[in-house]
């Protein structure tokens, strides 16, 4: 059974009735990856603000998005997409009657790996590439400046007070350091030593800046042969620069598996990707059984938290009835989605990982292989961060171009009376 001739029969986005010029992809991605930073901007320099500001930006520019791809219409290839949207409409409806309380959190979640699928189906090579070239300029330049002129840095953005304005953390000092406290380096944590604290640029705190590596590399390893000599020498110098000073040691192994897997994927049969979870989980296990008292901001630490996790999951936290203890789970992704989504949610979400991008060519198995690797190894040693529109928004617009930019996408268009409407 081949996964990409599965895919094959859904059939092809209509080139001239679904494709279009992108000028608002253009705008709501770059946006949603670097609000932050922008509103740190505000907060630092012309007033405060809080919660509901940001909660107001990102809910303002994934409604907008929604009503674009609504007024542009889906056709019967965005089927998955609205398959996966009614399946965690139910889980919220369900987790929000059986817990007394509304809980929306992980179906906004879906909502961001939903439209920025769909916008990504719907979205021309040129605007992907514009897209990501804009949006690694900007975080690359204040990277620089976070780096070289630390002190420009902090006085500019302020990380520590946006944060304990924005997310109510009580931000602790350093030396007067007005970074993000989670990301002043810890003693006996690996590092380069290249940098002081733990890089973010834009993003005001480290993990969404290790992750947009991440991205980067799955990006690259998709399109490598296709984009411009200069997006490549900026892309790859991006992610050397943010390895060497974020000290990311999960996006280091991802982006050396990226790098073998330019070459391996391709070779692989798309009957393997359903396995990349279980073979993430099953590393973790034995890891697990080797270092029992792992503990800490470790890999070897992290990696154990998970499978304890697995080995303390009850009936209560299977079927999601205790939604108030999400926040205990922030640094273990497969227990957060099954205390937030319930199990059949986490294998729902697996499901999609796995069928939803495209199989048939060799840039798009690529883009299959790498994608589940990035999301199931981050899972394992990270929580909530992958599911951010910081992260989401780049990551899953890229996987639906190349879902239909090639093999699939290259059938016959059909006219705008044929396409079904659902």
């Amino acid at each position: 059974m081949d996964l990409g001739a599965l895919n094959n029969t859904q059939g092809s986005l209509s080139t001239g009735a679904a494709r279009s010029d992108g000028r608002l992809v253009r705008i709501v991605v770059p946006l949603a990856v670097m609000y932050n930073g922008l509103l740190a901007l505000i907060n630092a320099h012309v007033m405060p603000l809080g919660f509901a500001h940001v909660a107001l930006v990102e809910i303002g520019l994934l409604f907008i998005s929604l009503m674009y791809l609504l007024y542009r219409g889906l056709s019967q290839e965005a089927l998955p997409v609205v398959v996966l949207v009614g399946f965690f409409a139910i889980v919220m409806l369900y987790t929000s009657v059986a817990n007394g309380m509304l809980f929306v959190d992980f179906f906004r979640n879906v909502l961001i790996i939903a439209v920025f699928c769909q916008l990504g189906a719907m979205t021309d090579g040129r605007t992907v590439e514009f897209v990501f070239r804009i949006c690694c300029l900007c975080v690359l330049s204040v990277l620089l400046v976070e780096i070289f002129f630390t002190k420009i840095y902090e006085d500019l953005l302020y990380p520590a007070l946006y944060f304990t304005n924005t997310r109510g953390l009580e931000q602790i000092s350093f030396g007067g350091s007005k970074i993000f406290q989670n990301a002043i380096n810890i003693p006996g944590r690996f590092s380069f030593g290249l940098s002081d604290h733990r890089t973010a640029s834009l993003f005001l705190e480290q993990v969404s800046l290790a992750n947009f590596s991440g991205v980067l590399d799955v990006y690259l390893v998709s399109r490598f042969s296709r984009i411009k000599r200069f997006d490549r020498i900026l892309m790859v110098s991006t992610v050397i620069l943010i390895l060497l000073t974020n000290d990311s040691r999960s996006m280091l192994a991802f982006s050396m598996i990226c790098l073998g897997g330019y070459f391996i994927f391709p070779k692989l049969s798309n009957v393997l990707r359903p396995l990349v979870m279980p073979v993430v989980i099953c590393a973790g296990a034995l890891v697990f059984l080797m270092r029992p008292d792992a503990s800490g901001d470790t890999l070897d630490g992290r990696i154990v938290l998970t499978m304890k996790g697995f080995l303390n999951l009850d009936f209560v936290e299977l079927l999601a009835l205790n939604v108030r203890i999400i926040g205990n789970f922030a640094d273990s992704g497969y227990i957060y989605v099954i205390n937030a989504g319930t199990v059949f949610g986490l294998i729902a979400f697996w499901l999609f990982v796995t069928f939803y991008p495209g199989g048939q060519s060799d840039d798009q198995k690529r883009c299959a292989f790498a994608l589940a690797t990035f999301i199931f190894l981050n899972m394992m040693i990270g929580g909530t961060a992958i599911f951010s529109i910081k992260v989401g928004a780049l990551i899953w617009l890229l996987v639906g171009y190349m879902k239909f930019s090639e093999g699939e996408g290259k059938l016959t268009a059909l006219p705008d009376h044929q396409r079904q409407q659902l």
